[in-house]
C-alpha cells in the first residue's frame, strides 16, 4: 500500500477535523434533504437492479448512514457503514439500525477481510489523493465477490475521477447517468461496474 506524503497527512488530517466539526454541528444534515433524495434513490435503483439478492453492501463514504436509511432491512443481509469521520458514525451509530456494522476508516488504508456484493464509493472517490486512486480503485474492486458490483456517485464531474474508473481493466459499465435536480448547477455523475 502506497503511503500519504507528510503535506498529504497534514491535509487529510486537517479534512478529518473539519468534517468532525461540520458533523457535531449539524452541517451536514441536508443530506437527507429531498434534493439530495434523487442521487440516493439512483443509488437504491442501481442496488436493487445490478445487485444480488439480499447482498452485503459496504457504502464508503457513508456518512451518518444516510444511504442505509433509505433501503428496508430485508433489501439486504448485512451493511457497513464506513466514514473517515468518527462524528458521522457516532451518528449512523445513535440509528441502530438493523443488520449494520459501523465503522470509522481511512479509505487509503482500510482493508477489509470480507468481500461485498455491493460496494458505494458514496461521493468519497474524489477525496481519495490522486497518485492513490488507482490503488484505491484496485484494492476495492478485489473486495466484490464475483457478481459483485460497484456503484460510485460524484458530485459534478469530478476532476479525472471517471477517466480513471473507465480505464480500469478490472471494471467493465454496466451503466451510468447524470441525476439532474431543480437546480442546474446541482447534479451527480452515478455509474454502475461489475468485475470484468
Amino acid at each position: 500500500m502506497a503511503k500519504l506524503s507528510i503535506i498529504d497527512k497534514f491535509h487529510h488530517w486537517r479534512r478529518k477535523r473539519r468534517w468532525n466539526k461540520q458533523y457535531k454541528k449539524g452541517k451536514w444534515d441536508y443530506l437527507n434533504n429531498e434534493r439530495e433524495a434523487v442521487r440516493y434513490n439512483k443509488i437504491v435503483e442501481y442496488i436493487k437492479t445490478y445487485g444480488t439478492s439480499k447482498p452485503v453492501i459496504l457504502d464508503l463514504g457513508a456518512g451518518e448512514a444516510v444511504l442505509n436509511e433509505r433501503l428496508n432491512a430485508d433489501d439486504y443481509t448485512f451493511f457497513y457503514n464506513v466514514d473517515y469521520s468518527s462524528a458521522s458514525i457516532e451518528k449512523a451509530e445513535e440509528k441502530g439500525i438493523a443488520n449494520t456494522k459501523n465503522l470509522v476508516a481511512d479509505i487509503h488504508t482500510y482493508d477489509p477481510e470480507e468481500t461485498f456484493d455491493i460496494i458505494v464509493f458514496n461521493e468519497a472517490f474524489y477525496y481519495v489523493h490522486d497518485h492513490l486512486k488507482h490503488e484505491v480503485l484496485d484494492r476495492f474492486t478485489d473486495k466484490l465477490s464475483p457478481k459483485g458490483v460497484l456503484i460510485t456517485s460524484i458530485y459534478k464531474e469530478g476532476q479525472n475521477c471517471w477517466d480513471i474508473i473507465d480505464a480500469s481493466p478490472k471494471l467493465q459499465q454496466l451503466n451510468f447517468e447524470t441525476v439532474n435536480t431543480d437546480r442546474e448547477s446541482t447534479y451527480w455523475k452515478v455509474g454502475v461496474y461489475k468485475r470484468a
